[in-house]
C-alpha cells in the first residue's frame, strides 16, 4: 500500500482520467472507431500510457508500453465475440488517489485505475458493462434452449412417415427449415450493437 501511495504522489503511478464528450475527437483512439459504419464512441479513459474506448460495438485499448514510449499496440474487442463478464469496482480507501475497475473480454482481464473524483462516471460505465453482459448471457441461454427445441421437434418429425414424401426429401425439408430457424434465431439474439445499453447509463 505504501508504495503504491508513494507512487501516486510522486506521479508514477498510471491513473486514467474519464474524458469528456466534447474531446473525444482529440484522443489518438478516434482515429480507429469505424464512423463510416455507424460506431459511435461513448466513453473513454485515458492514462498516461493507455487508453480505453468503449463504443457500441466494441472496446479499442491502445496499449502503451510505458508512459515514455510513444509505442502502442492497438486492440479490438467486439462484444458480440469476446462476451463481458466478472465486471468489479473498487472503490478508494482512505488515501487512495483512485478507483478500479475491472472486467474480462473475451479471455483477457483488464484493471483500469481511474481518478477518484470520477467516480460517479466509473459507476455509470460499470452499470453498462454489467447490463451488456447480463445481456449476452441470458441471450446465449435462449440460443441455448432454441437449439433444445429444434432437436426435439426434428426427433418428433422424424417419426412422422408419409407414402407420398421420400425419406431423403423428408431429412431435406427438416434440415432446411432447421437451418433457417436457427440462422434467424442466432441474428435476432446475437446482438452486436450495445449503444442502446450505453445511452441508458452513460450521463456525462
Amino acid at each position: 500500500m505504501f508504495k503504491k501511495f508513494a507512487a501516486d504522489a510522486l506521479g508514477l503511478s498510471d491513473i486514467g482520467k474519464v474524458i469528456s464528450p466534447s474531446d473525444f475527437d482529440k484522443v489518438d483512439s478516434d482515429d480507429y472507431v469505424m464512423h463510416e459504419d455507424g460506431e459511435k464512441i461513448f466513453f473513454i479513459i485515458k492514462s498516461k500510457k493507455d487508453e480505453y474506448c468503449f463504443t457500441n460495438l466494441a472496446l479499442i485499448h491502445l496499449d502503451g508500453d510505458s508512459a515514455i514510449s510513444s509505442k502502442r499496440m492497438l486492440k479490438r474487442y467486439s462484444y458480440h465475440t469476446n462476451a463481458i463478464s466478472k465486471v468489479y469496482m473498487e472503490t478508494a480507501g482512505t488515501i487512495d488517489l483512485d478507483v478500479e475497475i475491472k472486467f474480462l473480454i473475451g479471455d483477457v482481464n483488464f484493471s483500469i485505475d481511474v481518478d477518484k473524483k470520477q467516480i460517479e462516471q466509473i459507476k455509470d460505465l460499470y452499470k453498462a458493462l454489467i447490463n451488456i453482459s447480463e445481456t449476452v448471457a441470458h441471450n446465449e441461454d435462449l440460443f441455448g434452449y432454441a437449439k433444445q427445441s429444434i432437436v426435439i421437434a426434428k426427433e418428433a418429425t422424424g417419426r412422422i412417415t408419409t407414402q407420398t414424401t421420400s425419406p431423403v426429401a423428408q431429412f431435406d425439408a427438416i434440415n432446411e427449415s432447421t437451418y433457417n430457424w436457427l440462422k434467424g434465431k442466432h441474428s435476432e439474439l446475437k446482438i452486436k450493437d450495445f449503444g442502446y445499453i450505453f445511452e441508458r447509463y452513460i450521463n456525462n
